[in-house]
């Protein structure tokens, strides 16, 4: 029996799909359907229901994977500890991540990543919403977070300090005078990000805010417009530091911190394309962190 037909099928069997099967597999989802169908034809017997929407195992399937899928484990184990063959990744990588890091920073990350991995091919997904991954058929998420995430289905990893700082622009400020201490945000407009809790020294969060958003493009621009206060990664708002459309506020006081974190599904084994872009990623982020205050303000 070829082995590697039986993964095959133990893996649409798994997903219960030929196409999340074949995307898991980066192969083409025509080569996984040919060969569980050559599987089937070897033994005789048909393996799984197919419908237009839904793939089932049938008695005989059903069988073969409860016998198969441990022996699969156990060989994929026994061959993990012989010495790592280290493998160019390739196949397709499904990521998400928010809108102010698909305009930032990502970009940059994935052109590098991708002259170094020519194999691979990104699908990049912004938004600001917790995917489910799992679900959703993603490989990773990158989400900007400052609490202890509780899903044990996924893999959490720290990979930089977010720094947050207080923004205002000068006409408001001008207009409405600049705080000297936290007590004084008390009379001020506070712009932020919809559930998200800012302690700290500070204690902003969106129970005291005049302006509610989903979106940190959203919050830098209302701040830049003289909307109020907000509190803004600090590698978001450099540019209009610099230029002089945004200054710091309550520069000397500390805020909640928070973290840029990467999530992919738990796994007996990694997939390469995901621990390369993990690696990558951690690479790039020593020479660009992004706890970096801008000057100025």
């Amino acid at each position: 029996m070829d082995l590697n037909l039986l993964g095959l099928f133990v893996t649409v069997a798994e997903t219960g799909s030929f196409s999340e099967a074949a995307r898991r597999l980066g192969l083409p989802k025509s080569s996984v359907s040919r060969g569980v169908a050559s599987l089937e034809a070897s033994l005789g017997t048909q393996l799984l229901h197919r419908t237009t929407r839904h793939v089932s195992l049938s008695t005989a399937g059903a069988a073969l994977y409860e016998r198969a899928a441990p022996l699969l484990a156990s060989l994929k184990e026994a061959v993990g500890t012989l010495p790592e063959r280290e493998e160019a990744p390739s196949g397709e990588l499904r990521l998400t991540a928010p809108h102010d890091m698909g305009a930032t920073f990502l970009p940059e990350v994935i052109a590098r990543f991708t002259t170094r991995y020519p194999s691979v091919r990104i699908d990049c997904r912004l938004t600001n919403r917790n995917v489910d991954l799992v679900a959703e058929g993603f490989d990773l998420a990158l989400r900007a977070s400052g609490a202890k995430l509780a899903d044990s289905s996924l893999v959490v990893r720290r990979l930089s300090p977010i720094e947050v700082q207080l923004f205002a622009s000068p006409t408001y400020l001008a207009r409405r005078g600049t705080p000297r201490a936290p007590e004084d945000l008390a009379h001020h407009d506070i712009v932020a990000f919809r559930g998200l809790k800012y302690l700290g020294e500070i204690g902003i969060s969106e129970k005291n805010a005049r302006v509610l958003a989903d979106d940190m493009f959203f919050l830098r621009e209302a701040v830049k417009a003289g909307s109020g206060i907000a509190i803004l990664p600090t590698f978001l708002a450099q540019a209009e530091v610099t230029s002089g459309q945004l200054v710091r506020v309550l520069p000397r006081y500390t805020h909640a911190s928070t973290s840029l974190v990467m999530l992919y599904p738990r796994t007996q084994h990694v997939p390469r394309k995901v621990s390369a872009f993990r690696d990558f990623l951690l690479e790039f982020l020593k020479g660009r962190p992004l706890s970096t205050a801008p000057a100025g303000g």
